[in-house]
């Protein structure tokens, strides 16, 4: 694997000529300007990523990364640290919500455990542990900044490696509300209150701690907003961290890839802001109920598709943009011009 800096460099901004073709084709189609929406818009945006006209969407895949958070240990999650390795194991069996979405969409699903706090013996799930969890971010880093970097880097690896028109990204992790949170907090320059939201359901007792250790964190590790990869390894996690390189890999490899909620849209943030012309490459999928995803995708000029009140995680939001990206490459290559339609 090639250092993170080489990485970035192999990311370039899209084709803007086919781009312009394709703009100049929904034109001729037999409807009025712009009726189409945001399904225009992902054909031309398709267009420029993949440097062809036409395009087909003809396998999907879902990556989802896991990991464990020391942060828990201050008492911000509703659920038990012990359901993420639950999980991790049931996102292979088709028995979570973004699972359950990937078969019946016939969507292709990895599960990677980077962080996992215990060893999981399911050969399903692919092992690339970087630390059993990462330390508590309340009372020091929650990483070394090589364990980010290395984190980072087998996100982008995976997504490399991964044979699919489209990649999806999603996350397996109790407490990693809490950790997005702070990472967000930290490249917006926001106060704590405004990008911190309730998780998986907690207390208002809970909510106020979780926003008070937040702020303590922060305060003790002092992250350089302006360096994602110190952020990341102070007040994140190595799932975040993964996702992020997931989606540097997609955009290396010049492939769209769809962003699930809030923890998904934190980690995509994180990408742009180490390689702004990753921004072109991601494709929203549905509107978080957390209240720090609106503010995530606000930063990187990016509006959902979907609004469906979601907020699971997983990367469950995923399989459903890709059928939306599915229909947006129909109406390019199936629908009828003015001419073909017969109307002057």
């Amino acid at each position: 694997m090639k250092n993170l800096s080489d990485m970035l460099a192999a990311i370039g901004p899209l084709d803007r000529k086919v781009m312009d073709d394709a703009r100049a084709h929904q034109a001729r189609l037999a409807k009025p300007p712009g009726s189409l929406g945001r399904l225009e818009d992902l054909s031309v945006q398709l267009a420029g990523i993949t440097g062809r006209l036409h395009n087909q969407i003809s396998n999907k895949h879902l990556l989802v990364f896991a990991a464990d958070n020391g942060v828990v240990a201050e008492g911000v999650s509703s659920a038990p640290q012990s359901v993420t390795l639950q999980q991790t194991i049931n996102l292979t069996r088709a028995k979570t919500g973004a699972s359950t979405l990937c078969k019946h969409f016939g969507v292709g699903i990895t599960v990677c455990d980077v962080g996992v706090k215990t060893d999981i013996h399911e050969p399903a799930v692919l092992n690339r542990k970087i630390a059993y969890g990462t330390r508590n971010m309340a009372k020091e880093p929650a990483m070394t900044r090589e364990q980010a970097t290395r984190a980072i880097l087998t996100g982008i690896g995976l997504a490399m490696r991964t044979e699919a028109s489209a990649l999806g990204v999603g996350e397996m992790g109790i407490g990693n509300t809490t950790t997005s949170a702070a990472v967000l907090s930290v490249l917006l320059d926001s106060p704590v209150e405004q990008v911190t939201g309730r998780g998986g359901g907690i207390t208002d007792e809970a909510f106020q701690k979780k926003k008070a250790v937040i702020s303590r964190a922060i305060a003790i590790n002092q992250p350089d907003r302006t360096d994602v990869v110190d952020v990341l390894a102070k007040v994140g996690g190595l799932d975040i961290a993964a996702m992020c390189g997931a989606f540097l890999g997609a955009a290396a490899t010049k492939r769209p890839v769809v962003i699930d909620g809030f923890i998904s849209a934190v980690a995509a943030l994180c990408a742009v802001r180490l390689k702004p012309e990753v921004r072109d490459y991601l494709v929203p999928s549905h509107a978080s109920f957390e209240i720090g995803y609106r503010l995530a995708m606000d930063a990187m000029g990016l509006q959902p598709m979907l609004l469906l009140g979601m907020r699971l995680g997983e990367g469950s939001g995923c399989p459903l943009a890709f059928q939306v990206l599915d229909a947006a490459c129909a109406i390019m290559n199936e629908m009828a011009t003015f001419q073909q339609a017969g109307i002057d």
